[in-house]
Parts: structure tokens; sequence; C-alpha cells
């Protein structure tokens, strides 16, 4: 399959490694064009290109890029896009904190709602709720016992297919999230997020969430990454997700 991956940070750049380790053909972009980009390809092995390129005659494009910059990608970059091909949105709102504030999404649209009106195109949601760290260093092969989840939401039912094919070949369980208004449930704070969970318990995190609730704990996090420390761990960070929503 060939892949164009825009965005090159901590989540697209690790997709793009293990989704090359699949046996995927993978073409990265990102801000700086061909040649801003093109230290990080040649070092792992894939295609540098620009945003247009990138996502030019591949069969899935993933976007990797933080949420405002989702409004400022290149006018109609994907009208020659066929309709069949799957747009991956993984990101994440965090007003006041990284983004600007959004008044639709602060008003309670979905954010990956959100981002097909910026975008003009269906996407799906995934890799959206899973630490970095998690992504890039605790996939387990199929099967594993104590194996990972990772939520997929979206309205197309073969693309949705397709990319839980990808979430499995990148070392974790999909779990299917419903359709794409129902991926607030995924957003930060809510039960299922960067929990670390396997999928029957990632299932249960889904069906935990009250619409509403999860805003007001994203925004209290800096409180609650101050008690943490300057440098807190992977396992500091997911046991404070947990602590937010508890399940037992």
């Amino acid at each position: 399959m060939k892949i164009g991956i825009i965005g090159t940070g901590n989540i697209g750049g690790t997709l793009a490694r293990k989704l090359r380790a699949a046996g995927h053909e993978i073409r990265v972009a990102n801000s700086g064009g061909v040649n801003g980009v093109r230290a990080f390809a040649e070092g792992i092995g894939v295609e540098p290109a620009d945003i247009r390129s990138a996502v030019d005659g591949v069969d899935l494009i993933v976007l990797a890029i933080p949420l405002p910059a989702l409004s400022a990608l290149p006018s109609g970059l994907f009208t020659s896009v066929p309709d069949s091909v799957p747009v991956v949105d993984t990101s994440n709102y965090y007003p006041g904190l990284r983004d600007p504030h959004i008044a639709e999404i602060d008003q309670g649209m979905t954010e990956s709602v959100w981002v097909t009106k910026q975008i003009g195109r269906p996407v799906i949601k995934a890799f959206n709720n899973v630490l970095a760290h998690t992504l890039a260093e605790l996939g387990l092969p199929e099967g594993t016992e104590g194996r990972m989840a990772a939520a997929v939401a979206g309205d197309n039912h073969e693309a949705k297919e397709t990319v839980m094919s990808l979430v499995n070949q990148a070392g974790f369980d999909p779990v299917d999230g419903g359709a794409l208004e129902e991926s607030w449930r995924q957003q930060p704070s809510t039960p299922c997020y960067c929990c670390d969970y396997d999928a029957k318990t990632m299932r249960r995190a889904l069906a935990a969430a009250v619409k509403g609730e999860a805003a007001t704990k994203r925004d209290e996090l800096p409180q609650h990454f101050e008690l943490l420390g300057p440098n807190p761990s992977h396992g500091d960070v997911v046991a404070m997700n947990r602590s937010l929503n508890p399940l037992d």
C-alpha cells in the first residue's frame, strides 16, 4: 500500500517507521517542503515529498499535524484524491495549552467532525488515543496476551476496516469506536484516552464516556502535570489519565 503521511512529529514519524517496517511504501511531508523533510525521510528509508505530492497517487493519507494546522493546508488539497482513499485524522484539541480556541469545538462539535469541515473530506479518527511512547515502544504481535488497543472511529466501513488493519500492523488491537460523530468518546481526558488499555477494557472505557465531561478534565491537566513534577515517567502519565476516569 502507498501511504502519504503529512507530519513528522512523534505520531507521524513513528507511523512512518512502523508502516514502512510492515512493508508499505511511505511518502512523508511536513511544513518544510521536500528539503525540510529530506533528512528525516532518508534516515528511515522513505520518500520525501511536499504536501501536495504526499497525497498524489497514494492509497491512504495520514494527517499527523496539530489540529489548527489542518485548516491551513493548501486549498483544494484533496480535490483530485479519489473518494476511495481513506484520510486518517490523528489530531487532538488542547485549547490554551497548545492550540488556540476553536469556537465550534468549544461549543460541542466533535473534533474530527470539525476536521472534515476544514478539509472538505470525511476522515477516520485513529492513533489519537495512544501516547507517543506507547505507539513507538509498546506495540506487540497480534494475539499476544495483554496487547494494548487503539480506538478507530469513522462512517465508511471499508475505510475503517483498512485503518483498523494498519492499527493491527502497528502492534495494537483495533477497537471500533463507532461513527465519526461518536469519536468524542476517544478525545482527550475521556476514559479511553491514553490509558494503555487492552481491547476489552478499551471497549468498557469507550462506553463509559459521558458527553461534555472531558473538556473540564482536559483543561485541568496542567494542574495534574504540575503535581507529577518536571519529568514524569510514562507510567506516571498513564496512571494520572486513568485516575481522571476510574473504571472500577
